[in-house]
Formats: C-alpha cells, structure tokens, sequence
C-alpha cells in the first residue's frame, strides 16, 4: 500500500505535486494555492480578503456560528474541525473560559491560526494534525461541534467520512454547528450569472456535488449508524438564502 502511494507520488506532475506527500490528494491538486502555499496562506487569511470570497458575509456568517456554539451551550469540551480563515477560532476562544479543540491536516493551518492568539489564548487552543476523515478522537468525546465552510470542500466520499467521523466524536446531548453554502441558488444573481457561476465552480470544484447534497439527511444516516438520534434544531440563511447557518442536536 505505501509502495503504490510512494510510486503514484513519485510520477506525479504539476505543481500541485510538491504538497502530495503529506495531504490528502484532491486537497493538494485543487486547493494547494489556497490552503498549503505559504504565500496563498499569507494572501487569504486576511479579514477584507476572505470577506471578499464571502460577498461581504463573513461577519455575519462567522458571528452567528458563534452565536449557536456558545448559546446554551452543551457542557462539555468544543471541537472545531479543521481551521477556518478569519477570526472564527480567536473570537471562540475570547468568549469560551475553557480549552478549544482544533485539529487539520495541514500544519502550516495550524501555525498560521496560532499566530493569530495571545500567549494566554494559545495555552487554551489544543492543536493536533489529523485528517478529518479519520478523526484520533475517542467516541462521544466533545459536546460541540464546529465546522466551518469545509463540507463544500470535499469530495462526495471524503465528505461522508467526515460527517460520520464528526458524528461518531459527538455524544448523546452534544451540537453540531454547520455553516456552508445553501442549497442549489438557481434563483440567486450569482448562480444566474454564466460568469460568477463558471468562476464559482472553478474554484470550487466540488461544490456542485454539495449542493446536491440532503444534509440532514445524511446526518441522520449516520447519526443510526452510531446507534445515535440527531435533530435539526435551528437554521440561519443569509445572502438570498446563499450561505446558511445549520444547528443540529443529538438526542440524549
């Protein structure tokens, strides 16, 4: 098995090729310029930057999934999955007074998040490097779950680990928040314009496939297959219904 990963990485081509060897492969061919380039990392991890990429949404956005993390909030530990561009994880961690949890495949994410705490908030943040397909947490471990536009990221079948793993590490009574993309925007200026829609489905290859994609559904499946009840609790939508916020609970 590692001697045909090695092989396939050894006769690989393009650019892309360079960031193949520790990262998941369609991380690494579509999305090395924004998530694993020093430079692409430097670039997009500023505030007008990637609110910019969100049409002017991100502080919505970002502070209504705060809003539904901290709400009554489960007691319990907070798990965000993979790190986000912004100021999600600093404004977690401003408003939590325990420990945060974070993990991502890549380590340059992880450093890059960490140069935006005080010394005080990164005792708090624990860190480690994993694939969110294959989470080292233990079952029922976390009362909250974050995450933050990642789903849209994903291949179909990286997609569904993810979910299952998210829910696997979620116990009985714990919150999952979501924000992402909406469902199909046929009615919105954006999708019915031939270039924002070209422009938007190339730089997000894999967002097609989400916006086929019955989220509760699949969460549900999951959820049955963890012996697990899950719920949708709550919903925010923005932006003519092109971004929304999904809260979802397990039953106790």
């Amino acid at each position: 098995m590692l001697a045909k990963q090695r092989e396939k990485i050894e006769s690989c081509s393009g650019v892309w090729c360079r960031f193949h060897d520790s990262h998941p492969e369609y991380l690494a061919r579509h999305y090395w310029w924004a998530y694993l380039w020093r430079w692409g990392v430097w670039f997009f991890d500023h505030q007008p930057i990637i609110n910019a990429i969100l049409f002017g949404q991100y502080r919505r956005l970002s502070q209504r999934a705060l809003h539904d993390c901290m709400r009554e909030r489960p007691e319990g530990r907070m798990l965000q999955l993979t790190c986000a561009y912004g100021s999600m994880t600093p404004s977690l961690l401003k408003v939590m007074d325990d420990e945060l949890y974070l993990m991502d495949v890549a380590e340059i994410q992880l450093s890059a998040t960490r140069k935006k705490l005080t010394d005080v908030d990164n005792k708090r943040l624990l860190c480690a490097r994993m694939n969110a397909e294959s989470l080292a947490y233990a079952d029922d471990a976390f009362a909250t779950v974050l995450i933050f536009f990642l789903l849209h990221e994903l291949p179909p079948d990286a997609r569904e680990r993810t979910i299952s793993e998210a829910i696997r590490v979620l116990r009985p009574g714990g919150r999952f928040v979501i924000t992402e993309y909406g469902a199909c925007p046929e009615k919105n200026l954006l999708w019915r314009l031939p270039l924002t829609r070209f422009m938007l489905q190339r730089l997000e290859p894999f967002l097609a496939s989400y916006w086929q994609v019955d989220l509760l559904a699949i969460l549900d499946r999951y959820a049955r297959t963890e012996g697990k009840l899950i719920r949708q609790v709550d919903e925010f939508h923005c932006f003519a219904d092109f971004y929304r916020v999904s809260v979802f609970e397990l039953e106790q």
